[in-house]
């Protein structure tokens, strides 16, 4: 199968899910529970899941699935020979109360290597595509990254964990960034967030998420002419286009910058920003 047509299948997978969280949000007939106690799941999440898998499940069926409610075992990244990641719905918590940032994200990788990448919208309207080596397209458009090569005129995303206990030391980052770029925006879905660097909306985005989260935005940033990274070096038996700690994705021009800037914040505390 070429990689135009396994985008092709994973595109349509995308947009027949979108149809099914349009469906949820319309008939607001779904549960909600905590997983670990802090992190939201609805009906839709795995009733989602459950239709993407069984769809790459009939086109796909000796590939491995890492997916966040059904497939969630990481061990799955140590040996990616054919990986497909998946989140059902990325930004929860924004469909459970009504607003717009939330993706069906499928990514797949080979050899540990990212190969293809869509993120849907559903309440956008937007989709977005990439293929490894052929850029990358939103509603079928080319799209670019920003060019942005000044931190004090840059628009960063980012993103806070569920557990509280780990937001206090993000604090540093935030401040540093808040008080050498232009401002913060928070929207709730990661793999949205990469789409808007990928299209310029976004200058840099940094946080650091899960495989499900980021792997179809990454790819679909990078093939837009973002520069993608990490802030530390990765800890060794996962391919670093799997490993969701420090992401940094940016404007090529903003990314020494930007890293050496929160770097920096890690090492120090509040009072020096």
């Amino acid at each position: 199968m070429t990689p135009e047509q396994r985008l092709e299948i994973a595109e349509d997978i995308a947009r027949q899910a979108g149809r099914m969280i349009r469906d949820a949000r319309a008939d607001q007939d779904f549960g909600q529970r905590y997983k670990e106690g802090q992190e939201l799941v609805t009906d839709a999440d795995v009733e989602v899941d459950t239709y993407i898998s069984e769809r790459l499940q009939t086109d796909f069926p000796d590939e491995q699935r890492l997916s966040e409610e059904l497939a969630p075992d990481r061990e799955a990244l140590e040996a990616p020979r054919a990986l497909w990641v998946v989140d059902p719905i990325d930004g929860t918590v924004n469909f459970a109360h009504g607003l717009r940032h939330v993706a069906v994200s499928i990514g797949w990788a080979s050899g540990g290597h990212l190969r293809l990448g869509v993120v849907h919208a559903p309440f956008l309207d937007e989709t977005y595509t990439a293929l490894a080596g052929h850029g990358a397209w939103r509603n079928g458009e080319p799209i670019q990254a920003s060019r942005a090569p000044q931190l004090k005129r840059a628009l960063i995303g980012t993103g806070f964990p569920y557990r509280r206990d780990s937001r206090p030391p993000l604090m540093r980052r935030l401040m540093a960034v808040l008080t050498h770029c232009q401002d913060v925006r928070r929207n709730g879905s990661a793999a949205l967030d990469l789409c808007d660097v990928a299209c310029g909306r976004l200058d840099a985005y940094y946080e650091s998420v899960s495989p499900w989260d980021f792997a179809a935005g990454l790819l679909i940033a990078r093939e837009a002419g973002a520069r993608t990274g990490h802030l530390y070096p990765g800890p060794g038996g996962i391919p670093e286009d799997l490993y969701g700690e420090n992401l940094l994705v940016s404007s090529p021009g903003l990314h020494d910058e930007l890293g050496d800037l929160l770097r920096r914040a890690d090492a120090s505390d509040l009072s020096s920003w």
